[in-house]
């Protein structure tokens, strides 16, 4: 992906003659509303999904596979929203942290986009067995199940994010790619399975829909709003920002040649990119405001801690409900 995102004027390349004959106008822009909206977006992130995750700790069953990967997308959004206040310090002194933490966390950065698109997936994937197939999913999935099945997926992320740490280094303008081919590599891989993930969740959310029309199951119903309204947000958040990464593929490609273009393109990106960095502080509003059940945790947790008095341990829980499959009971929507 382009730049990690810590300097938002590395979107041209010290050897990118085209980039330097047009005039970027966008960086006291960027760098002011970086600023004020990185640090906000850092508060409500590590306060938000902190508090997800307590809720899931403290009063949900981590036996539910979807339980599982809500705590692994918080943990996702939590490691992409500590890097935010990196790149704040550099877009005001530079990059003063050294070539290794360049490569390290340019890696951490992908690999927090990598997760989140794979867990979405994952996650969209078992709700449509669930619903299409209900029988595959009776059984509680067993400890091995989900450490396999959560490993797979960092060790996927993880393996797609090695060559972010490898082409990235400090160069005058920042810690960014020393290639362009790289950056252009970087970027048709990440669209790539950006694009792959949709068509895959677009097919799954089709089947569910078709099969729900044929339910009264009105639990069943929530879960898949929540899934279904947490997808829809990421991908609205990311989808412009991948599409004008694509188009500045084409400017530095010399494919497009025009400074005009060139320059809001520039203006966009640094829109885009706020909007897109900004939401790994949207899942928890949303679990509150979809999440029925994690809403009423979530009530109960903070008047325990208004009034003073020790929590209560929660309640056991109740993994197979009358009349509902086993992962309706265990899930904390």
């Amino acid at each position: 992906m382009e730049s990690s995102g810590f300097s938002e004027s590395t979107t041209t390349f010290d050897y990118d003659l085209y980039s330097l004959e047009c005039e970027n106008k966008t960086f006291v822009f960027a760098t002011f509303t970086a600023t004020i909206l990185y640090s906000l977006v850092f508060l409500l992130s590590l306060v938000g999904n902190s508090l997800v995750l307590w809720v899931l700790v403290k009063y949900e069953s981590l036996e539910s596979l979807t339980n599982i990967f809500i705590l692994n997308l918080c943990l996702s959004d939590l490691m992409f929203s500590c890097l935010l206040p990196v790149w704040i310090s550099a877009f005001h002194w530079g990059w003063v942290l050294g070539d290794f933490l360049c490569k390290l966390l340019s890696m951490i950065f992908s690999i927090s986009l990598y997760s989140s698109i794979f867990f979405l997936t994952v996650m969209t994937i078992h709700r449509y067995l669930s619903v299409v197939s209900p029988l595959s999913t009776l059984r509680v999935p067993t400890l091995r199940c989900r450490v396999l099945m959560t490993t797979a997926v960092w060790a996927a992320s993880i393996l797609s994010s090695i060559p972010d740490a490898i082409f990235h280094q400090v160069l005058p303008g920042g810690c960014k790619y020393f290639e362009l081919k790289a950056f252009l590599a970087s970027v048709y891989q990440h669209n790539t399975f950006f694009l792959l993930s949709v068509g895959i969740i677009l097919f799954c959310y089709v089947e569910i829909l078709r099969k729900l029309v044929r339910s009264r199951s009105r639990r069943r119903h929530r879960t898949i709003r929540l899934i279904l309204t947490i997808v829809t947000v990421y991908f609205l958040s990311w989808a412009p920002y991948n599409l004008l990464l694509f188009l500045q593929t084409l400017l530095k490609s010399r494919v497009i040649q025009s400074c005009e273009t060139h320059q809001r393109l520039e203006y966009a990106l640094a829109i885009c990119q706020k909007i897109a960095y900004s939401h790994c502080c949207f899942n928890p509003v949303l679990y509150v405001f979809v999440g029925v059940k994690f809403r009423t945790h979530l009530k109960n947790l903070l008047l325990r801690l208004w009034s003073g008095r020790p929590q209560a341990p929660g309640p056991a829980p109740c993994l197979h409900s009358p009349g509902a499959f086993t992962y309706e009971g265990a899930s904390f929507f």
